[in-house]
């Protein structure tokens, strides 16, 4: 274990974690982040971020994690890759392991963020961003009358895909066996079946996604009863459950929800004095780009609160 006691180590630098270094590192509290995947997170390998405020005519999502990254920077936040496997409370500081080694901290931020659920299949990842998507709030606008295909068949798929309604013409929602979201969401799909706008095909796997030669999407091949599908369209969004990246706090002692996300107070501060979770990972979350950077100033100005109030001793 490295002697220095840091004040804040965040976990992530995802627009959450990079927004409340921002924050506290203008209030002189010295911050280090630890990223192993990309600085910014999914927005960073989003191809266009379309509402994320002041920005009208978009913005590419490469571009927006870069600009948090470098205002963050300078105002002296330090960014460095490193995998975070485990946390420990030792009262007056916590104890990171990174890539091995121990490192000590006066508070812990947790801003590791989910990843959805993927289906694993040819097409997804070489696409993403680029016709497929994991998210209708985010990229539903850019398919005004335009045809998708929707694949899911909890809660969320159904709130999306009914979102998904006000723009695109037509929706084919895949279903690998019977829809499960609630009998309310049902019955406010069932309008839109009615309508025509949404095509609901039950006990259909989702097996392919296809591109033409200048890499637009123009087909999902599924199956039904043995027998293969196409579903022509224009792009794919894909619902089937997000997944926490939360792996690391087995043993910790900080409190999951059912989901694996990070429970926490109004504060943002977890059932460990001294640890705060903000964004995408945190219970409750909205996972939107915007509201996830407000709770990283919020958790930054509790962080601040925290260690004003907690005198620094000699570890």
């Amino acid at each position: 274990m490295t002697d220095k006691l840091h004040d804040t180590i965040t976990i992530g630098a995802g627009p959450s974690a990079l927004a409340a270094a921002i924050y506290t590192t203008r209030e002189n509290i010295e911050t280090v982040l630890f990223e192993k995947g990309v600085i910014g997170g999914l927005a960073a390998i989003t191809d266009k971020v379309d509402n994320y405020p002041g920005f009208p005519d978009g913005i590419e999502g490469m571009k927006l994690a870069g600009q948090l990254e470098a205002q963050a920077k300078r105002f002296g936040a330090k960014i460095e890759f490193g995998d975070v496997t485990a946390l420990r409370d030792e009262g007056k500081y916590k104890v990171l392991v990174v890539d091995g080694k121990e490192v000590k901290a006066r508070t812990v931020l947790i801003a590791t963020g989910s990843d959805y659920n993927k289906l694993g299949i040819p097409g997804e990842a070489e696409y993403y961003g680029r016709g497929v998507h994991y998210c209708a709030t985010c990229d539903g606008a850019f398919y005004r009358d335009r045809r998708l295909v929707v694949v899911g068949g909890g809660n969320s798929a159904v709130q999306e895909a009914i979102f998904l309604t006000r723009f695109a013409s037509q929706i084919d929602l895949l279903v690998r066996s019977e829809l499960r979201a609630s009998e309310v969401l049902q019955a406010d799909l069932r309008k839109f079946i009615d309508s025509g706008q949404v095509k609901l095909h039950l006990g259909t796997t989702t097996d392919e996604i296809v591109a033409d030669d200048s890499g637009k999407i123009v087909e999902v091949i599924g199956t039904k009863d043995g027998v293969k599908q196409s579903f022509p369209t224009d792009g794919v969004f894909v619902f089937i459950g997000l997944k926490p990246n939360t792996q690391f706090l087995e043993g910790s002692g900080v409190q999951l929800d059912e989901q694996g996300l990070v429970a926490t107070d109004n504060r943002l501060e977890t059932n460990i004095p001294g640890v705060f979770a903000c964004g995408d990972v945190r219970s409750g979350a909205t996972m939107q780009i915007a509201s996830a950077v407000g709770e990283g100033a919020t958790a930054a100005l509790s962080i601040r609160e925290y260690i004003d109030k907690t005198p620094l001793e000699i570890v």
